[in-house]
């Protein structure tokens, strides 16, 4: 599995590294947009991302942008919703978290601080084991 975290905090950024570094590749982007040109030259290069993870607060565009402008990628790629990543959307704020302005776009939420065993079920749920 080949997966992109966008997180602008180090240490949490570390962590998801090390959490899913059992599974695969993981790439790191320090911001939202770094996030999505990261993303868009992996889909271009036809070495996708099978899962992103997203943090909602981040510089220069947040999750719900970076979040909007892959799909939008994946869209332009021809890539059916059958075919595109999996995303986790993160938030260390629970109440702050706005499922509407997110639409169906994402497969998941969870808030900070991670839970390692209830990300491991995510991870199971979505079928990326």
């Amino acid at each position: 599995m080949k997966v992109l975290v966008a997180e602008d905090d180090i240490a949490s950024s570390k962590f998801m590294q090390k959490l899913l570094a059992k599974y695969g590749e993981v790439h790191l982007a320090s911001d939202g947009i770094a996030c999505v040109n990261e993303f868009v030259n992996a889909a271009e290069s036809k070495e996708g991302f099978d899962l992103v993870c997203l943090d909602i607060m981040m510089p220069k565009i947040d999750g719900y942008k970076a979040l909007a402008s892959i799909r939008d990628a994946e869209r332009k790629l021809g890539l059916s919703r059958d075919k595109r990543c999996k995303v986790i959307m993160i938030s260390a704020l629970d109440e702050g978290f706005d499922k509407n302005y997110a639409s169906d776009d994402y497969e998941e939420y969870i808030c900070k601080p991670i839970d390692i065993v209830k990300f491991d079920g995510l991870i199971k749920k979505m079928g990326l084991t």
